[in-house]
């Protein structure tokens, strides 16, 4: 087991699914902007589409996402904007879509024939690659007879479940009620539809729970084989997230107790044939993920690791709906971070009105790329070579090094294996607009 260090433990730190990160959006950055983004876009660069759908059945506890419980009216209203929206955006972007996912809240409180026709109108409007990976975030709760067999004809090819633990009692804290059996169900009908991608959410640190708790629930995972796991760790901010406030501070696993879930989530993954993927994630080696890990070309981006469109030349994420990022990046136009309206009256207005729905974002200089590469390369590779101009950055990890958590050649940084536990905490001394206090999630 790494060796656990309270005092770096506690520290809160932002997760880099971007640079800068979304504490330095503001309002400066309009729908003009992302508009000259997308009409930058060459023909033939790859790009990948995500659509959030901002809508649960039921609400969690713990959740930090942006949404709020389904309701018809609601739901069909959505629909159309995203539509609108879909096709908006096409008349601006000419690259080649090889990546869709769609994340929320839960992109299944839309009904899988609505899910379909979604697919459908992105493959009328974009130029959709054949073999695009087409992912979907699904709550297993709120899953119907017939919809694997729906969302496989409409061309998904990868699912992942929110199962997050297998506990019951941790299930009641949360608000989250899912027997294991549910989901084993789910596992079997989406295989016998021909999805056999299938992504677990796990997570750690939830209020009463214990690490016998997390061994039992990875061991009921491992049985099901899901290709890729991300094992997250609870972020516990009842001040910025109210419904957060449901559950109490005292049911929270310490710093000790989460650092040890992390670990021992590590070494039941490796145990059983999972390749460890950055510092939260695992994949069967035959899964994308895992050869990308592999051959150098893993990246971070809003949904956490992922597979870079084209190995990362020149690549952009175009988010559609409320609340979603786009991240554009590469030489053919500035970089740029845009996130739409969060607020639904809001967005529906902005594309109803025929209009693109970019509300806030930042634009991404020289130095923040300079900046953003090495972070994502620690975070996905553990090691980089870091530049001239950084390297006064480079002072910051000395008392790192001095704990044995980086090895420090000249200007190459590599992390060992006890500094994996804290690879956020170490990327974040390339970060130049860390500010104390922030609100982020814990360091372990």
């Amino acid at each position: 087991m790494p060796i656990f260090h309270p005092d770096l433990a506690a520290r809160t730190v932002p997760r880099y699914t971007s640079y800068p990160t979304a504490a330095q959006f503001h309002e400066g950055v309009t729908a003009a902007d992302q508009a000259r983004a997308l009409a930058a876009i060459a023909p033939d660069a790859p790009i990948a589409l995500y659509l959030h759908i901002p809508f649960c059945r039921q609400i969690c506890w713990y959740c930090g996402c942006n949404t709020g419980v389904a309701a018809n009216d609601r739901l069909r209203r959505y629909e159309k904007a995203l539509l609108i929206e879909i096709a908006t955006v096409a008349s601006l972007c000419r690259g080649r879509v090889t990546a869709i996912n769609f994340g929320g809240g839960s992109p299944n409180a839309l009904a899988a024939p609505v899910l379909a026709r979604i697919i459908a109108e992105l493959r009328r409007q974009f130029a959709v690659a054949d073999d695009a990976e087409i992912a979907m975030e699904l709550d297993p709760r709120a899953i119907r007879p017939g919809d694997a067999e729906q969302l496989a004809a409409a061309g998904v090819n990868r699912i992942s479940l929110g199962v997050q633990t297998f506990a019951p009692h941790v299930q009641k804290l949360i608000n989250r009620i899912q027997p294991f059996a549910m989901i084993a169900d789910a596992v079997a009908q989406f295989r016998a539809a021909g999805i056999d991608a299938i992504n677990f959410d796990l997570m750690y640190g939830l209020p009463g729970q214990s690490v016998v708790d997390l061994t039992e629930t990875i061991d009921q995972a491992i049985a099901l084989q899901p290709s890729r796991v991300a094992v997250f760790g609870y972020a516990h901010m009842p001040s910025a997230i109210p419904r957060q406030r449901m559950i109490t501070d005292l049911d929270l696993p310490g710093p000790a107790a989460r650092f040890a879930m992390s670990s021992t989530a590590n070494r039941l993954f490796r145990q059983a044939g999972y390749a460890v993927i950055g510092f939260d994630h695992f994949a069967l080696p035959d899964d994308s993920l895992a050869q990308a890990a592999a051959a150098g070309t893993l990246i971070r981006n809003f949904q956490g690791y992922a597979t870079a469109p084209g190995n990362g030349a020149g690549t952009a994420l175009i988010g559609l709906g409320a609340t979603a990022i786009s991240q554009f990046s590469g030489s053919q136009f500035p970089g740029l971070i845009v996130q739409n309206d969060k607020h639904l009256a809001g967005w529906e207005a902005r594309v109803n009105a025929g209009g693109l729905a970019g509300w806030r974002g930042v634009v991404v200089n020289e130095d923040d790329s300079s900046r953003a590469a090495i972070i994502e390369r620690l975070l996905c590779d553990g090691e980089a070579d870091v530049p001239p101009s950084l390297e006064p950055a480079l002072a910051q990890l000395a008392g790192h090094a001095a704990r044995g958590l980086v090895r420090l050649h000249g200007r190459h940084v590599a992390l060992t294996p006890d500094g994996w536990p804290y690879a956020r905490l170490i990327a974040s001394a390339f970060d130049a607009h860390l500010q104390a206090p922030q609100r982020h999630s814990c360091a372990v």
